[in-house]
């Protein structure tokens, strides 16, 4: 029995888009033990996922890497075939390079990945580039030691659980809105939200996010009856499940767009300061990126977003509604 382990300790999105590693590894080695290491607060994602053994946990926050080398070790009694980092920073690096597995595989961004059996590179795609690869195809060819390399999408399982807990919210046709990204520069502006919620005004409307997000819906909530909150009530597989069952859904450039993807649940993706050649745009069969009609040489202004826009115009959260809007059968 081949045993593998993936490593993902980046944030949300990204873990959820690492998942078709995990995907594509189940489907050519049925009977493998496949683990995975990501940072504290993301393990929700993998509640009872049908095909992980093993879910190693590394709280960054507290006795950061005295808590690694623990990691380490219980890493290496396991001798891994094969260990399939998906992160690009020198802590990950050190648990691949550590890990004692036959094999190991990894971008080429960090110095230790000098000692890793197979390194490959990381590019983002460029403006209006044609021909660019998303992050999951990136992601799927560090298994390519082991296996042919495929198109395969990011998977999440919501448990039955997470299916009840939502039905409720189901009984009527409606969108969800996730309004929120960590960055502003990623994160449309409440305008557009509240533009699109008075123009939608037949439709029931979900406000999803984390509990840190509940202030921003509440007030992007104010006056519409039609709209409800449920953002820091719903576990990300309940949002995930939820979302499925949704005639459209909402997002930034940010891990709702990715939950999105991993149900195959219809979206409309926002990207203000970033852009979708850098491979992250949606994959669902029912998807589509929302950008500004303004012409914008500052745009993209950086690889990932910024805390403020550094023209000072914030011009790329200026939306157009008709874009929003559903195109008219």
């Amino acid at each position: 029995m081949k045993k593998f382990l993936v490593i993902q300790t980046a944030f949300i999105g990204d873990v959820i888009l690492s998942t078709a590693v995990i995907e594509h590894l189940h489907r050519n080695f049925p009977d493998a033990q496949l683990d995975f290491l990501l940072r504290a607060g993301n393990e929700s994602l993998f509640h009872g996922h049908p095909f992980l053994r093993n879910i190693y946990v590394w709280n960054k926050k507290h006795d950061k890497y005295r808590n690694l080398f623990r990691l380490i070790k219980t890493i290496r009694r396991e001798r891994y075939d094969g260990v399939i980092n998906l992160q690009r920073h020198t802590a990950s690096a050190l648990v691949t390079v550590l890990s004692g597995a036959q094999k190991t595989t990894g971008f080429e961004s960090s110095l230790l990945s000098v000692f890793f059996s197979h390194r490959f590179k990381h590019e983002l795609g460029k403006r209006n580039q044609l021909n660019y690869t998303h992050e999951v195809d990136r992601c799927i060819q560090l298994t390519s030691p082991w296996l042919p390399v495929r198109k395969i999408k990011p998977t999440l399982y919501p448990t039955a659980n997470d299916s009840a807990a939502v039905d409720l919210y189901i009984s009527k046709p409606f969108i969800t809105i996730s309004p929120s990204s960590v960055w502003f520069t990623k994160q449309t502006p409440a305008t557009v939200w509240k533009e699109l919620i008075t123009a939608v005004s037949g439709k029931h409307i979900y406000l999803l996010g984390g509990a840190s997000d509940v202030m921003m819906c509440e007030e992007i909530a104010v006056g519409h009856a039609h709209v409800q909150v449920l953002a820091g009530k719903l576990t990300l597989l309940q949002s995930a499940a939820l979302m499925m069952k949704a005639e459209m859904n909402y997002t930034n450039d940010s891990a709702p767009l990715h939950l999105c993807s991993a149900m195959n649940a219809p979206v409309k993706a926002i990207f203000c300061s970033t852009i979708p050649e850098f491979g992250f745009g949606p994959l669902s069969d029912n998807s589509s990126v929302v950008q500004s009609r303004l012409d914008l040489p500052c745009k993209p202004c950086g690889n990932h977003g910024k805390a403020f826009c550094p023209k000072g115009h914030f011009d790329c959260g200026r939306i157009s509604l008709t874009d929003l809007l559903p195109t008219p059968k």
